[in-house]
């Protein structure tokens, strides 16, 4: 189910100041251009971050990634769900805030398993997790678990003429 339209906020905080619409931000979520690079910000249980470059794919209003079993990534989630998936695409630079729940129905499994498909990775679903003959060094060996991130604020900054006027927040918990 998809999450309810933010409003749009403008992150500036001079008099007409313009927040960029929700739908233009979620052109670049649904269907990022070119090369994209995904990054995760979790906490470890020591209080430092940790960043790491994950898959992750938006659908049906939130972001998911996937891990593989016992990575620093997922016992960050595990013991913190608070987490930020972001990444640079079409002028943009986008975050998205909020709370990691693994997921293992087998109905939004296979859906994400076509979505990482259509991207070119060939996932299956398999015993509540996805499977696939190869991913990236960082995640691990399959089977890879898979983590929706429910947004709690998702931010926008424009990184290029036309874009960078409007940085926006879009809070999803009011």
């Amino acid at each position: 189910m998809a999450a309810e339209e933010p409003v749009a906020e403008s992150m500036l905080t001079a008099e007409g100041a313009t927040p960029t619409p929700w739908a233009e931000a979620l052109t670049r979520l649904e269907n990022p251009q070119g090369e994209v690079t995904h990054w995760l910000a979790t906490v470890r249980p020591d209080g430092r971050p940790h960043v790491v470059p994950v898959g992750a794919v938006w659908v049906d209003g939130a972001m998911y990634f996937t891990t593989g079993q016992g990575t620093q990534k997922e016992k960050n989630v595990a013991h913190n769900p608070h987490c930020v998936i972001s990444f640079a695409n079409q002028g943009f630079d986008l975050m998205v805030e909020g709370e990691a729940a693994r997921v293992t129905d087998d109905e939004t499994l296979a859906r994400l398993a076509e979505r990482y498909n259509a991207h070119g990775w060939p996932a299956t679903v398999g015993e509540g997790a996805l499977d696939a003959p190869f991913s990236a060094p960082t995640t691990g060996p399959a089977p890879y678990n898979v983590y929706k991130v429910t947004p709690a604020i998702v931010f926008g900054l424009g990184t290029t003429e036309g874009t960078w006027e409007h940085p926006t927040r879009w809070p999803f918990d009011r």
